[in-house]
């Protein structure tokens, strides 16, 4: 008898975890907020070579664009002058 309790809470544990996991509280990004976001983006970090992104940027790193686009995703496309200072190097 404990062995089915056992293997029903088990069960019922796992599922729980599946649905749990499903689950996604972040707002989904509209088009408008992530074209904006790209154009400041872009905007603020310069490609050395026009046309090659494998070329990398004139200001900062790969990981400083990334960084200053979820910011601006997370601001709803709002970046502060003092933020697109702080990314020029």
């Amino acid at each position: 008898m404990f062995a089915k309790l056992k293997l029903a809470s088990v069960f019922a544990a796992l599922i729980y975890i599946a649905v749990a996991s499903t689950t996604n509280n972040a707002p989904a990004v509209t088009a408008e907020v992530a074209k904006k976001c790209s154009a400041l983006t872009a905007k603020a970090f310069p490609p050395r070579v026009i046309g090659n992104p494998a070329a990398g940027s004139t200001k900062g790193t790969a990981r400083d664009e990334q960084d200053y686009f979820k910011r601006c995703v997370a601001n709803g496309g709002n970046i502060d002058k003092d933020d697109a200072g702080k990314e020029e190097k």
